[in-house]
Formats: C-alpha cells, structure tokens, sequence
C-alpha cells in the first residue's frame, strides 16, 4: 500500500510541476503576457501565483483523503481478521 501512495503522491508532484513550469515558461519566453490584467485589475502573474498556492493546497487535500481511505479500508479489513482469528481462537479452546 505505501508504494501505490508514493505512486500516487509522485502523479500529483508531477501535475502540480506542469502547473509551475508554465508559469516559468510564460516568464520566460512570454513575460508581457504576465503584464495583463484579465480580473479586476489584477495583472496575470498575481493571479497565476494565487492560483499555484491553491493547486498545491488542493492537490495536498485530495492526497490525504485518497490515503486516508485506503488506509482506512485496509485497517478495517485487517482489524476484522484479526477479530475473526480471536474468534477462532476461543471456539477452539
């Protein structure tokens, strides 16, 4: 199970480095376009930087709830084994 959250941690990290390397390559190639002010004023570069904080924050979120219900699902199916051993266990005895 840990390897399929680092896989799955590793995906986000690369979705989230798209995310970045446009807007490096925007202020690199294109920095005018960074000069525009699309919402109330607020010029592209401002926006793209809020809109980075809010990808990682939620990229971070939907990370933790993914592991949490494996980790959830496989703790439940492991406490119910464990329970059903003990089970065994006293109908033997």
């Amino acid at each position: 199970m840990e390897s399929k959250n680092a896989r799955l941690g590793l995906q986000l990290f690369f979705v989230y480095l798209l995310l970045y390397g446009g807007f490096v390559m925007i202020n690199a190639f294109a920095p005018e376009m960074m000069e525009r002010t699309p919402v109330a004023g607020i010029n592209l570069a401002i926006l793209y930087g809020f809109g980075l904080i809010v990808a990682a924050l939620l990229l971070a979120l939907l990370y933790g709830m993914i592991c949490k219900g494996e980790d959830e699902t496989a703790t439940s199916s492991n406490n119910a084994s464990i329970s059903d051993n003990a089970s065994s266990t006293k109908e033997d005895a």
